[in-house]
């Protein structure tokens, strides 16, 4: 199956995994001017953070409702919705304000990506046909867009009060393209029989581990450069944004390469390629060489995430799907915003580059778990 093709199939997630990536993307760019702006240190800024995985949380049991009631408008809705909260940091000038901005960003966000990925996983359902990675590989895409897009605005002198409008219309563009016909689910029916625990934990840890290892990168790649290793505003934002386009080229690779090797076979290649990657990161002497360990760890890390959530979905009762989705999602996506508060902590005690280098040992995790029993390959 071409790419695209496989975007034509998956447009209306595809458009949502768009608006998610605009938005994060433009935070990570942005993540020295709003940390300075509210005189944060380290462990502070990594903890206030927090706000972000706090207002996720609260989508694990409203994502699955929201789908059941709005079907179809649940995308659009969503993403309108994510467009208006990423005007927020404009006025986020002080402490609580930025914890606020992040606790409504953290759950548009939330609601968001858990009902595009179950789209994905209906989809998948319905054709038999791979497509989570290159969804996946489209949010990298406009992660990376956005962060380089930001970078030109700081660049030119602008702030948040420009940035972020032009980032939330931006956004208020994918919207026309999220509407799709989904199949209706009986109140009663959506979910029936007790959750399969295992199945969830498994691939929920996986994702939770690849997501951590991803946001440390976009979170603290443009201060690595930035204050470690001198760079200046563009070559900070082009640290997290090499992380996207290496990723969306991984993802698209991905999409072909899951057409031949089970998930689990490429899991646990890519956690080898993730590890190289991060170590050299956090050991490297410029700009220049930061720039090829972000993108090793975006080639090893960026089908790891997806994948997880493709076992989830496949070997989900289709009744559960968007429940085990959910709960999968909500916990790895949680690692997008844990990671960069423990990161924060970490650099706090141990300086950067020491910090990076625990991303490595967190992120080899993943190799030990890829050989739980739950997840047993099903393609050779």
């Amino acid at each position: 199956m071409s790419i695209l093709s496989a975007l034509r199939l998956s447009r209306a997630p595809v458009a949502a995994f768009m608006a998610v990536g605009l938005t994060w993307g433009c935070v990570a760019a942005m993540a020295p001017v709003l940390k300075a702006r509210i005189g944060a240190d380290d462990a502070t800024f990594g903890l206030l953070l927090l706000g972000t995985a706090i207002g996720l949380s609260t989508t694990l049991y409203v994502a699955p409702r929201w789908d059941r009631r709005l079907g179809g408008l649940a995308l659009p809705i969503g993403s309108v919705m994510l467009a208006a909260a990423a005007l927020l940091p404009v006025g986020a000038v002080t402490v609580p304000l930025f914890f606020a901005a992040l606790l409504v960003m953290g759950a548009t966000s939330g609601l968001t990506d858990v009902v595009m990925n179950a789209r994905v996983s209906e989809i998948e359902a319905r054709t038999g046909r791979s497509l989570m990675n290159v969804n996946h590989a489209m949010f990298s895409v406009a992660y990376a867009a956005s962060a380089l897009l930001t970078g030109a605005m700081r660049e030119a002198g602008w702030g948040p009060e420009v940035v972020f409008p032009v980032i939330a219309a931006l956004i208020l563009a994918t919207v026309p393209f999220q509407r799709m016909e989904v199949a209706p689910v009986a109140e009663g029916d959506a979910g029936a029989g007790r959750l399969p625990t295992g199945l969830i934990a498994a691939c929920a840890v996986i994702v939770l581990i690849a997501f951590m290892a991803e946001a440390t990168v976009e979170s603290w790649s443009a201060l690595h450069i930035e204050r470690t290793l001198g760079g200046g505003a563009a070559e900070g934002a082009f640290g997290p944004a090499m992380l996207g386009l290496t990723m969306a080229v991984g993802r698209f690779s991905g999409q072909a390469v899951s057409a031949r090797m089970s998930e689990i076979t490429v899991i646990r290649m890519a956690t080898g390629l993730a590890v190289i990657g991060v170590l050299v990161a956090a050991a490297a002497p410029s700009p220049a060489i930061a720039y090829l360990g972000f993108g090793l760890l975006g080639l090893g890390i960026s089908v790891i995430g997806p994948m997880g959530l493709a076992l989830a979905g496949r070997l989900a009762d289709p009744r559960q799907r968007t429940a085990v989705i959910a709960r999968v999602a909500v916990i790895g996506f949680t690692g997008f915003f844990i990671a960069p508060a423990l990161m924060g902590l970490a650099s706090d005690a141990f300086g950067l580059r020491w910090a990076f280098a625990l991303v490595a040992v967190v992120t080899a995790a993943a190799w030990p778990l890829s050989y739980s029993g739950r997840l047993a390959p099903t393609r050779p």
